[in-house]
């Protein structure tokens, strides 16, 4: 079932959280290569989200243009986003045209950077990037190694050749409770029973006996014309 979000940043200012009905939220972390550039509206953004019931994820917007910038970003990021729990994944955001301008080879592995060290501390990691971009720029292991978040505007769908999680429609939507324009976006698929089954993203690891899907086992002795059967059967709970 699709789900319609928005993505937030220091651009949309002061929310209001309460006014604020939308299916989840992706919120701006920060940006470049330290942590002190973490998005001065974050915090906020954060809490409202949390307060208000919103389901959310994280993005930190990319300066890089070296593997080494991005392995930097990404500790940056871990540093703005630690202790926090996301039920959407945390993104790349690879857009800036002097990070295009190295090439496809350059922006592959600077994706792999970051999102590898993202992963390695237990996050649920993508890319965010135009459909033409991730046509021109992307190779094709990790478009099917992480989560897409793809943005194109004005169009029925994307014209991007890959599967993508998530797709950013339009960068002027308006809705109540924000006073500016809002990235408007469907996500199509259930990132937060995903992450929270892995133990993602600041979640516990579901264990069999707590999740809702999990099967009791229950021994059975039946004798049926003389003849005694004995097994296990097995239900959900």
């Amino acid at each position: 079932m699709t789900k319609n979000g928005i993505d937030v940043s220091y651009a949309q200012e002061n929310i209001d959280w309460s006014r604020v009905k939308t299916d989840f939220c992706i919120i701006q972390a920060g940006y470049g290569r330290i942590s002190s550039q973490k998005d001065k509206f974050f915090e906020r953004n954060y809490s409202g989200c949390k307060s208000h019931n919103i389901p959310c994820g994280a993005y930190w917007y990319s300066y890089a243009t070296t593997v080494e910038d991005a392995k930097k970003e990404a500790y940056a990021c871990l540093e703005v986003i630690k202790g926090k729990q996301f039920e959407y994944p945390v993104y790349f955001d690879l857009e800036e045209p002097s990070a295009l301008a190295t090439g496809k080879a350059n922006c592959s592995a600077m994706v792999r950077a970051f999102c590898n060290i993202l992963e390695s501390a237990g996050y649920w990691t993508g890319l965010y990037m135009s459909a033409s971009h991730l046509n021109t720029y992307i190779e094709d292991d990790i478009k099917s190694r992480y989560s897409i978040w793809v943005a194109h505007y004005g169009v029925p769908k994307p014209s991007y050749n890959g599967t993508y999680g998530m797709w950013q429609s339009s960068a002027t939507g308006r809705i109540a409770g924000i006073n500016k324009d809002v990235d408007i976006d469907s996500a199509y698929i259930d990132y937060p029973s995903e992450i929270k089954k892995a133990g993602l993203n600041g979640f516990p690891k579901q264990s069999a006996e707590n999740s809702v899907t999990a099967k009791k086992s229950k021994k059975f002795e039946i004798t049926v014309d003389g003849v005694t059967y004995s097994g296990t059967l097995s239900e959900k709970t």
